[in-house]
């Protein structure tokens, strides 16, 4: 593992991905902002990035404010990390929590590494916190491009944990392999469970601070909206006390077995394609707005009742020039 590649000298983007790739948590924590600030140099280390030699595993946790997706998570931390492989080589960890910004000063406390100290020193842990900026369903836009990059640099586990979120934040499915709804008892009625689109996307379902005294009517509940499901996979009910490590064996064996569903059914590669599409649209939208600038004489005769925005719109695409990068990229389209 290297520590100090970044301290001599002016690198290239060439020689960060390099390093991203041998270990070095710095030129990571470096790529990951340059991803999140939209630098242009996290273009050309992305570029450069080879392929993950092993695959990695993605898993989101969501659930409501409140429901311990941090102490869940640090305990899933220490979980994966005391598996040895048969090298001797423990699985590295990496987790992306998802911190709120705020509307009025876009600050955000980024306070999930306060909840994950016990990982500090664990050079086989790498945390890093993320501010969602404004972006809604729980993740921050960064957060695919963050993902690719840890992929490549070689952890094994990808944990990301979003914001709290309520009935129908539920971006982080088209993020992660596999998905990890927390819920706690109390959550309300059957109803409530019923009609929450953020349980629909569970592939676990976890009951945290399950010694509390109305667990045992969520789980009843969660088990009657789980028996309505008509897909081939049934999300398991996990009860768990994520402060003292109750239930978070049989969390972890639930994720092994999605984990080789996922794998033999080939629902893997479709959701890895889903996200791979959604990736492409989302930065294909970003660029579309930045070139797309509305002129001020167009939004006046939409503005007069001179033209419809929909005739504007088209007006609008029709003539901007945006073909021209489009020789650049993974070669699907011919240079001119």
């Amino acid at each position: 593992m290297t520590t100090g590649a970044l301290t001599t000298g002016a690198l290239t983007t060439g020689d960060i991905a390099a390093a991203v790739q041998a270990g070095d948590k710095r030129a990571l924590a470096r790529v990951i902002s340059w991803v999140e600030n939209g630098d242009p140099r996290a273009r050309s280390v992305l570029r450069d990035l080879k392929p993950p030699q092993a695959r990695t595993r993605v898993i989101g946790l969501t659930g409501a404010p409140g429901a311990g997706k941090s102490t869940v998570t640090s305990a899933l931390v220490r979980a994966f990390r005391a598996r040895v492989d048969r090298g001797g080589q423990r699985s590295r960890v990496a987790v992306l929590a998802v911190d709120p910004s705020s509307p009025f000063t876009g600050g955000a406390l980024l306070g999930d590494r306060i909840r994950m100290q016990e990982h500090a020193t664990d050079d086989g842990v790498f945390i890093r916190s993320m501010g969602s900026r404004g972006q809604l369903g729980g993740l921050a836009a960064a957060t695919p491009q963050a993902i690719r990059v840890l992929s490549a640099a070689g952890y094994q586990v990808i944990l990301v944990e979003t914001v709290g979120v309520g009935q129908a934040e539920v971006e982080i499915a088209s993020a992660a392999d596999s998905t990890v709804v927390l819920v706690v008892p109390g959550m309300g009625d059957s109803v409530q469970a019923a009609k929450a689109g953020l349980l629909e996307v569970a592939d676990v379902l976890v009951v945290n601070k399950a010694d509390r005294p109305d667990t045992q009517a969520t789980l009843r509940d969660l088990r009657q909206m789980v028996s309505l499901s008509t897909s081939e996979w049934k999300p398991p009910i996990v009860p768990t006390v994520a402060t003292t490590g109750d239930g978070v064996d049989e969390l972890v064996g639930q994720l092994d077995r999605l984990d080789a569903w996922l794998e033999s059914s080939g629902e893997r590669a479709r959701r890895r394609l889903a996200r791979a599409r959604g990736e492409v649209t989302a930065l294909a939208f970003g660029a579309l707005a930045r070139h797309l600038a509305v002129p001020d004489e167009l939004a006046a005769r939409v503005a007069e009742g001179r033209c419809d925005p929909v005739a504007a719109a088209e007006e609008l695409i029709d003539s901007a020039v945006i073909f021209k990068e489009l020789g650049v990229g993974c070669g699907y389209f011919a240079a001119p």
